[in-house]
């Protein structure tokens, strides 16, 4: 067992709401810097980026997670998390018959840049992808857990797109063993006995690693990248809160 410092909920400049310097290399660097070991990608209903994110974290020695932060119907925030790139491509590509097609206004939104290798911009996407999904809670986590994915609710003690701001409560399903917090000190009295997870939901560099978090995992500190992250979701994915 050793501990590594990870955050699972990081905006690119594929986020309108994202800094454009939110780059997968920016991103990579900044963990690399303040000691970061694992670092999730997670934009708005898009994995879209994620693979450039995956090539710059090989550069740094970072471990990536892909995933998403998708926006449920009722318009209640969820992390979506994949053990293998592959997965959060195809989770992409399933959602998009859900977005909702509102065209995204750079001047008042924000740029939405899709990223390859090295930080090149070869496009964006046109849809304000925020936007809820006709996805329901229970529909997306269904989703995510059919293709072998992690899900849990985000920022649960926030009251913009937070769960219990928006429900009052956990609902009975989907049941959630996860679920996150961006403050510590809110997680016992919000999380109701479920692990939490501790997450920046950085949009802009300066607000990336503030506070290191840190989770024991079943895995050599000098395992592969593969290796730290198989270990990873076997630790998400445990069924019994505070094991």
């Amino acid at each position: 067992m050793a501990l590594f410092t990870y955050d699972l909920h990081v905006h690119s400049c594929l986020s309108p709401c994202g800094d454009d310097e939110m780059t997968p290399c920016n991103i990579a660097g900044m963990a690399f810097l303040a000691g970061v070991r694992i670092v999730a990608l997670t934009d708005h209903n898009s994995c879209k980026n994620c693979g450039a994110f995956f090539a710059a974290c090989e550069e740094y020695g970072v471990v990536p997670v892909a995933g998403c932060e998708l926006t449920t119907s009722e318009e209640i925030h969820m992390v979506c998390l994949f053990e293998g790139l592959k997965q959060a491509m195809d989770f992409d590509e399933a959602i998009q018959p859900y977005r909702m097609k509102l065209k995204n206004r750079v001047e008042i939104f924000g740029n939405q840049f899709i990223m390859a290798k090295d930080d090149e911009i070869t496009g964006q996407d046109p849809w304000f992808l925020p936007a809820a999904t006709g996805l329901s809670l229970l529909e997306a986590a269904e989703l995510v857990r059919s293709m072998g994915g992690v899900a849990y609710p985000a920022h649960i003690d926030r009251e913009s797109n937070g769960m219990l701001a928006i429900l009052g409560m956990f609902p009975d399903e989907p049941v959630f063993e996860l679920c996150e917090v961006r403050d510590k000190e809110n997680a016992e009295k919000l999380s109701g006995g479920r692990r939490v997870v501790v997450s920046s939901d950085a949009h802009r560099l300066e607000d990336f690693a503030v506070t290191l978090n840190h989770m024991e995992l079943d895995c050599d500190p000098e395992a592969s990248p593969d290796e730290i992250r198989h270990a990873l979701f076997e630790k998400l994915n445990m069924k019994e809160a505070g094991k």
